[in-house]
């Protein structure tokens, strides 16, 4: 696979590869070792590993150093926060990576009750934008536009600003199709949070609760949860 990777990258190495999810059926152990041998050959740089637990992340890591983590963790997915992934990252001085940092567009404040998700869109299956969660979740939402107003920012901004303030070693990856996204996000790193902006953030947020599961029950089965 690696070489197929090589071949359609025209490339003779390939910078940081991940292993997206972790496979039950393999001990992650034998997967550090594959990556650890290709790392000698000298085909890929540096072994990442996405949505694993911290206990994973240890077993992996003793046998091949993990570069980078990605999980996904914004304003309202902070479950890495309370299972140990975010505190062995940086134990372990290994880079954390957020993916869905704008929690799939709904912290952009671009989304209501009202939007309607095409057939391809995984969303249309994620509890947290059904019809039944999505108006008890607005509130987060509506709190978000006033603070990134108050800041002279978009609640975009703000959510990318406040992954940045969390830590030197996260690095957030917003995805987008649009160049004015693109600029968008961009702008977050020219706001400065501090420590009490942060934690008025999170207090402010805690007040109000997530409702639904953060992706729909085929996803989230694929997510590691080993303790």
């Amino acid at each position: 696979m690696v070489e197929q990777s090589l071949k359609r990258l025209r490339t003779d190495r390939i910078d940081l590869y991940y292993q997206h999810r972790v496979d039950p059926t393999v001990p992650v152990e034998e997967v550090a070792g594959a990556v650890k041998d290709l790392i000698a050959q000298g085909k890929v740089l540096h072994f990442g590993l996405s949505e694993a637990s911290a206990a994973s992340i240890r077993r992996a890591h003793a046998v091949q150093p993990v570069t980078a983590v990605q999980s996904e963790y914004s304003l309202w997915t902070r479950n890495v926060e309370l299972n140990g992934v975010l505190a062995t990252c940086k134990e372990l001085g290994i880079g954390f990576v957020p993916w869905a940092p704008l929690g799939e567009g709904f912290l952009t404040g671009k989304y209501d009750t009202a939007t309607s998700y095409s057939d391809g869109d995984f969303r249309g299956g994620f509890p947290r934008f059904s019809k039944q969660f999505m108006p008890l979740n607005m509130p987060i939402i509506a709190w978000l536009q006033a603070y990134a107003e108050s800041k002279g920012a978009t609640p975009a901004q703000i959510a990318l600003a406040w992954l940045l303030a969390k830590g030197d070693h996260i690095v957030p990856i917003p995805g987008t199709r649009y160049e004015a996204h693109l600029l968008e996000n961009l702008g977050a790193q020219d706001i400065r949070l501090t420590a009490a902006d942060v934690q008025e953030i999170e207090t402010s947020l805690s007040r109000f609760p997530v409702y639904g599961d953060r992706m729909g029950t085929a996803h989230m089965s694929q997510i590691d949860y080993t303790v």
